[in-house]
């Protein structure tokens, strides 16, 4: 084809993990009305699809090259499935991302040519996760950094939190802002209708959560911070113009104590600082759209293995009205420029 179709938000999950998830669901320990709505489905249902996303979740062999292979993927770019350890007491959450990191990295080790990993870490002990950090990138060979967003309803625009930025920085890798279920906070009117998941909360959620990094202040503490968001980045590339108008606005008229001015808009963050991939989003317009407001070398393949498996929807991006060599930067290039894979 004169390119390789690298899909870059790709899942797993561990069989610790998951013994720690079906403990939280039987005793009820978590103040998380979000994480009971997803795990609660995903792990007690015996239907078809959650079945499913459970084997595939598990399995880092033989099916998931077999999935690759129906789907024409290259290389997968893989992390720990949302939320990770987040959800996890501190002690628990640290061992558990460790075991993890181990177990991708045996993965990787045994097909070198098809999966490359990032780094999992347990934001409840910052310092703890930018030691993980810089263990899964020198000694496990691992490209970045998954971030399950929120962290029991606190967000990364937290100063505690910025050590794990400033791991990430000076690794010169990628943070993935991967997508979690609405916080306490925000989840009540998206769950009375079933809209707190992939279908809408997920993005009202995780764009939120980059809007409160850029807000603020993190890409001015570290102009050369990278984060890689999916989901054509959570709707923010079709609010671009309203970012930028309504914060300048603020900003001269004082209206909030905590929204201070920035070195730059909105937008220009997002195109400079963020990279946006397609994972769950094989639309044609609207991947036109990003590409033409956001760059079209910011955004790249994804295909949002397992939760997503639909092999024939590489067809959509095959047949984007871009060039071929466009086509080979979508799909190949600007993954291994952004996560240093070649």
């Amino acid at each position: 084809m004169g390119y390789l179709r690298i899909a870059t938000e790709e899942a797993f999950a561990t069989v610790e993990m998951f013994d720690c998830y079906r403990q939280i669901i039987r005793n009820k320990s978590l103040d998380d009305p979000g994480f009971y709505s997803l795990w609660g489905f995903f792990l007690e249902s015996d239907s078809d699809v959650p079945t499913a996303v459970r084997r595939k979740l598990l399995d880092l062999d033989e099916e998931r090259i077999q999935d690759m292979d129906a789907s024409g993927i290259a290389r997968q770019v893989i992390s720990l499935t949302a939320p990770g350890v987040q959800v996890l007491d501190s002690a628990t959450a640290v061992s558990i991302a460790s075991q993890a990191n181990d177990q991708l990295a045996e993965a990787v080790a045994k097909y070198p040519d098809r999966f490359s990993g990032l780094a999992a870490m347990a934001p409840q002990n910052p310092q703890a996760a930018a030691k993980e950090i810089e263990r899964g990138v020198k000694s496990l060979g691992f490209h970045g950094v998954i971030l399950n967003s929120h962290t029991q309803g606190e967000y990364f625009d937290d100063p505690k939190f910025w050590e794990i930025f400033e791991a990430a920085d000076a690794l010169d890798v990628p943070i993935y802002l991967h997508p979690n279920t609405p916080s306490r906070g925000m989840i009540e009117p998206l769950l009375e209708l079933g809209l707190d998941g992939a279908i809408y909360g997920f993005a009202v959620e995780t764009g939120m959560h980059l809007l409160r990094i850029i807000v603020s202040g993190v890409f001015d503490r570290f102009p050369n911070l990278k984060i890689v968001v999916g989901h054509l980045g959570e709707a923010l590339p079709f609010w671009l113009f309203r970012l930028d108008f309504m914060h300048d606005r603020m900003v001269r008229a004082g209206r909030y104590e905590n929204v201070k001015a920035l070195k730059k808009n909105i937008s220009d963050y997002l195109r400079e600082n963020v990279w946006i991939t397609t994972s769950g989003m094989a639309w044609e317009p609207a991947i036109m759209f990003v590409r033409s407001v956001i760059g079209a070398d910011h955004v790249m393949y994804a295909m949002d293995y397992p939760y997503q498996f639909v092999p024939e929807e590489v067809k959509v991006t095959d047949d984007l009205p871009i060039t071929d060599a466009e086509l080979k930067a979508f799909y190949q290039t600007n993954a291994e420029s952004i996560f240093s894979l070649a």
